[in-house]
């Protein structure tokens, strides 16, 4: 996967304008399910809110692949669990701080931004097939 590949300029835009995502993990599931999703230096992350094992995160890290919807746009994606231990984690938790301040979510901002979330964090990537 590489780091410096970024996705199209409408994600970054429809990120900045939305507080949810869409996602699918793996080949098999029939539905998206909304998310939140930051950006951080141009590379897209999400947390895995409930740490379930049967999850959207769990699939990506047992498939390595799966889609991300906003608007209209289907985008296939690659995704890598980012080890707790990594630098971008507190990046991650500031965004995460930074973008979910509404009333209604600051305690989850805050409870997703704490150091048991790092390792339960995803990072994506275009696929090279991209576009659905």
């Amino acid at each position: 996967m590489n780091i410096n590949e970024k996705f199209p300029a409408d994600l970054y835009t429809y990120m900045k304008e939305h507080t949810l995502m869409e996602v699918k993990g793996g080949t098999t599931r029939p539905t998206f399910l909304k998310i939140w999703m930051v950006e951080v230096d141009g590379r897209v992350f999400a947390r895995s809110w409930n740490k379930s094992e049967r999850s959207w995160f769990t699939e990506f890290r047992r498939t390595g692949v799966g889609e991300i919807k906003y608007g209209n746009t289907i985008l296939k994606v690659k995704g890598k669990k980012i080890a707790s231990e990594d630098p971008i984690n507190p990046k991650i938790s500031e965004a995460y701080l930074k973008k979910y301040h509404q009333p209604r979510n600051v305690s989850y901002a805050e409870g997703i931004s704490q150091p048991e979330y790092f390792d339960h964090t995803m990072e994506f990537f275009p696929d090279p097939e991209n576009r659905k």
